[in-house]
C-alpha cells in the first residue's frame, strides 16, 4: 500500500495518507445520540465523469453543480461521453445531464457555493472562466453558466480550495495571499452577493511546516460565531497554530481563539508536509471532527479521525476521542444527522492496533465509514469504494469531498467504483433506503432491580432504589449459562461466556432483556472475542463506553462499545482513581449516578461517579454478606422499573451551513 499511500493534490499542493492515536479523553463525556444514517447502497441516477477526479458538489433547486478535475461526463445508462471540463450540472430527480449549462474553464474547480441571491459561487485553480480573466474566484448564472461581470470577488493569489456561504457572507481558503488587490493570506471574507472584500475580517494564516502553506479544509458553525480552518501552516495573526485554528467572534470582530492543540505538530511519515486534511462541524456546532494522513507517529495524530469540543479553550488540548485506521489515509469528513461519515484510501476503522494490517479488533472498512460522534466507533454502513469495472480506475487514492445534499451524502473521488457498482468519479448516498438508529444507554432509573448470579441459569433479584435494597427474590434466567461480567445497553444485556471453544476462551453474548427474562443469546463473535471478555470480573456500560475490572488488577478500565453492531473499542483505557481495590470488584452497575458493586467479601458497596475520577473514600456499603445475598458474583446488573432506557437524546439538530 505504500505506493498507493501517496498522492499528489491539484497544484502540487502536499502529498497525503493516514492512521490513528489513542488518548483518553479529558472532555466531559457526550452522551448518546439518534442518529440518521444514509442507505449503503448509491443511487442509480447519478451521472458519471471520466478521467481526474470529482471534488466539489452544490444544489440550486433540483439541479446538482459537480465540479473538480474530469474531462468528459455522462448520464447514468447512457453510452457516450460529453465533452465537459472541470465543471457540470444535472438534474437530481432524473439524472438529466443540463446541457444549456456549458461554462468554459483552464483549470480544476475544488469548491462550489450558492449565493444568497441564487447564484453559483466557483472557486478552484483556473485563470480565464468563459474566455474572461477570472482568477481562482467567480460567480455564474445557474442556468447557462454565464460569468456574473458584476461580482468582483478575485483570488489573485492562489488556488481557492473552500467555499462557504453563511447569511450574506461568503468564506474562502486556500493557498492565496490576494482577495480582490488586498492581502489576505489563506482565508478571507466577502460579501457574498456582490464579491467585495470583508475588511473586517483579518485572519491570516502562514509560515508552511514544509512546501508550501495553504488552507485545505474550512468549516463554519451553524451558528456563525466560529470557524475552523486546517493545512499546512504554523502561524494564525503571529500566534503559534500548527495546522488546526479556530477562529471566534465572527459576528464581531474576529480573532484567533485561545484554543491550540500540540497533536499535528509532529512529524508524520517522510513526504507529507502537513496532514490535517478535512474539518466539519456538527449539526448543532458543539463540536467539530478532523481527519488526517499522514502514517504513524508517537504523539500525533496521523492517519485518525478526532472530535473536538468547540467550547473548550486552552493549550495542549486533547481529542475527545480518536479513531484509527493503522496507517491508511482519511482525506474528508462530513458530521451530518448525529453520523459523522468519513472516506479517503483506508481498509479499516477502529485499528490502533496494527500498521498496514489488520489488528485486534480492527473493523473493515474499504475507503468508507460512519461513525457515531459519542465514541468515533463504526457503525454497520460499509459500501465500499469497490465495484470499478475493467478498464476504469479501482481503488484510487483520495476520496476528495463528502457533502450532505438534500437528500443524501454526496461522494466525489478519483476512481470508479462505488458500493460494488460502476460510479464514475461520484455517487450518492441517499437518505432513502437508510435508517435511524436510535440513542441507548444504561437504564436511567433511579429505582429498579438489581440482578445477581447465583448460579448457572440462576439470579437473585433485588429491588433498590439507590440507596435501600428491598426483599430478594428467585429468578430463573435459563439463558444466562457460564455467564461472567453482564451489563445493560437499551433493551439488551451483554453478557460474557466462557466457552473454551472459542479463540479466547470467551464470547461477548447479547440478549433481549424483557420482562425480567434474559433473551436466547447470539454470539457477536469474529470481531469482539479478542479482549478476552471472560477476564472482566464485572462491568457496566455509560455513554457509549463498557467500564469493567479485572481480578488482581486495581483499576477501572474502560474501552468504548458500539451498540450499533455490538463493535468493542481497540483500545483499553484506565480511569483514574483512588482509595478503591478494584481488583477486589465482583460485578457492577450504574445506578442513578453511582457505580453499585459487589465485592469479594460478599457485600454490596456504592461510589458516586462522574465519569472524570473515582474516589474510594466516597464508597458507602449498601448491604453486607451477612443481609442475606452473596454479591461476590461477576454477574450483576440493574434494570430500572419501567424497563431499560433509550433516554438521554439530543434535541433534532438544526440545519449548518454546508460546505464545499
Amino acid at each position: 500500500m505504500g505506493g498507493l499511500r501517496r498522492w499528489l493534490a491539484a497544484l502540487a499542493a502536499p502529498v497525503l495518507a493516514v492512521g490513528l492515536l489513542a488518548a483518553p479523553a479529558r472532555a466531559a463525556v457526550p452522551t448518546p445520540v439518534a442518529m440518521t444514517l444514509t442507505s449503503a447502497n448509491p443511487a442509480d441516477n447519478t451521472p458519471h465523469a471520466q478521467n481526474g477526479d470529482v471534488k466539489a458538489f452544490a444544489e440550486i433547486g433540483t439541479t446538482v453543480y459537480v465540479g473538480g478535475a474530469f474531462t468528459s461526463v455522462k448520464a447514468a445508462g447512457a453510452a457516450g461521453w460529453t465533452s465537459r471540463n472541470y465543471l457540470f450540472a444535472y438534474d437530481r430527480t432524473t439524472g438529466a445531464l443540463k446541457a444549456d449549462f456549458t461554462p468554459a474553464l483552464d483549470g480544476a474547480v475544488h469548491a462550489l457555493a450558492v449565493s444568497p441571491d441564487g447564484k453559483l459561487i466557483v472557486g478552484g485553480a483556473f485563470k480565464t472562466v468563459n474566455g474572461v480573466d477570472r482568477k481562482n474566484l467567480v460567480q455564474l448564472d445557474p442556468i447557462t453558466g454565464a460569468t456574473v461581470g458584476s461580482w468582483v470577488g478575485r483570488s489573485d493569489g492562489g488556488l481557492v480550495r473552500r467555499t462557504i456561504v453563511v447569511g450574506d457572507k461568503l468564506y474562502i481558503a486556500g493557498a492565496f495571499h490576494w482577495v480582490n488587490g488586498t492581502q489576505h493570506s489563506l482565508l478571507a471574507r466577502l460579501n457574498a452577493s456582490t464579491g467585495a472584500i470583508d475588511q473586517t475580517f483579518q485572519i491570516d494564516a502562514s509560515v508552511a511546516r514544509s512546501s508550501s502553506e495553504l488552507v485545505w479544509g474550512l468549516a463554519v458553525a451553524p451558528n456563525g460565531e466560529s470557524l475552523v480552518a486546517v493545512g499546512n501552516f504554523t502561524l494564525v495573526n503571529g500566534e503559534s497554530r500548527n495546522q488546526v485554528v479556530l477562529v471566534e467572534n465572527l459576528k464581531g470582530t474576529p480573532q484567533v481563539a485561545d484554543w491550540s492543540t500540540q497533536r499535528y505538530v509532529a512529524q508524520c511519515g517522510a513526504g507529507f508536509p502537513f496532514y490535517a486534511r478535512d474539518v466539519d462541524f456538527s449539526d448543532d456546532g458543539s463540536y467539530f471532527v478532523i481527519a488526517a494522513d499522514g502514517g504513524r507517529t508517537i504523539g500525533a495524530y496521523c492517519d485518525t479521525i478526532v472530535r473536538f469540543e468547540t467550547a473548550t479553550r486552552g493549550a495542549a488540548i486533547d481529542a475527545t476521542w480518536i479513531n484509527d485506521t493503522g496507517r491508511d489515509s482519511v482525506t474528508s469528513i462530513e458530521a451530518a444527522d448525529n453520523v459523522v461519515y468519513v472516506g479517503g484510501h483506508f481498509r479499516w476503522l477502529n485499528n490502533a492496533n496494527a500498521n498496514d494490517a489488520a489488528g485486534p479488533g480492527a473493523i473493515n472498512r474499504y475507503g468508507l465509514g460512519a461513525l457515531d460522534p459519542v465514541n468515533g466507533m463504526p457503525l454497520v454502513w460499509n459500501p465500499t469504494r469497490s465495484g470499478a469495472p475493467a478498464g476504469t480506475t479501482d481503488w484510487g487514492p483520495i476520496l476528495w469531498e463528502l457533502w450532505r445534499g438534500s437528500t443524501g451524502v454526496y461522494a466525489g473521488f478519483d476512481s470508479d467504483g462505488l458500493g460494488n457498482e460502476y460510479h464514475g468519479r461520484m455517487g450518492l448516498f441517499p437518505l432513502a433506503g437508510g435508517r435511524t438508529i436510535p440513542a441507548v444507554n444504561a437504564p436511567s432509573a433511579a429505582s429498579g432491580h438489581l440482578y445477581v448470579g447465583t448460579g448457572d441459569g440462576q439470579t437473585t433479584k433485588v429491588p433498590f432504589d439507590g440507596t435501600t435494597l428491598g426483599t430478594p427474590e428467585a429468578s430463573a434466567q435459563p439463558n444466562l449459562t457460564a455467564a461472567g461480567a453482564s451489563f445493560p445497553v437499551g433493551n439488551k444485556l451483554y453478557w460474557s461466556k466462557t466457552d473454551p471453544t472459542a479463540p479466547s476462551g470467551s464470547y461477548l453474548n447479547v440478549s433481549i432483556f424483557s420482562g425480567g427474562s434474559v433473551g436466547v443469546p447470539w454470539i457477536s463473535s469474529g470481531y469482539n472475542n479478542w479482549f478476552k471478555p471472560a477476564t472482566m470480573s464485572g462491568a457496566f456500560y455509560l455513554n457509549g463506553r463498557m467500564y469493567y475490572t479485572r481480578s488482581g488488577t486495581n483499576k477501572l478500565f474502560y474501552r468504548y462499545l458500539e451498540p450499533d453492531g455490538f463493535i468493542v473499542g481497540c483500545t483499553e483505557f484506565a480511569l483514574p482513581s483512588v482509595g478503591l481495590a478494584w481488583g477486589s470488584v465482583r460485578g457492577m452497575a450504574w445506578v442513578n449516578g453511582k457505580i453499585v458493586y459487589g465485592h469479594t467479601d460478599g457485600g454490596l458497596r456504592a461510589v458516586p461517579f462522574d465519569e472524570a475520577a473515582v474516589d474510594g473514600a466516597a464508597s458507602v456499603l449498601v448491604a453486607p454478606d451477612s443481609a442475606g445475598v452473596d454479591w461476590s458474583s461477576r454477574t450483576l446488573f440493574f434494570a430500572g422499573s419501567s424497563s431499560l432506557s433509550t433516554d438521554r437524546v439530543r434535541p433534532a439538530p438544526v440545519p449548518k451551513h454546508r460546505r464545499s
